[in-house]
């Protein structure tokens, strides 16, 4: 699970936009950019040639 703190900080890498955290799933999700960033390990994989698209 990820820190208020950490998730307060956190933007997208693409349009530098709000993250909505999906905690179910493990993944932080970009709306506006239609991307979603996986979680691993409780470290958010902020690449975007890695983010899955939807």
């Amino acid at each position: 699970m990820l820190s208020k703190e950490l998730l307060d900080i956190l933007v997208c890498p693409k349009c530098k936009g709000d993250l909505e955290y999906d905690r179910e799933k493990s993944k932080l999700i970009c709306e506006k950019c239609r991307l979603k960033y996986s979680i691993e390990d409780d470290i958010p994989v902020m690449l975007i040639d890695e983010a899955e698209s939807f």
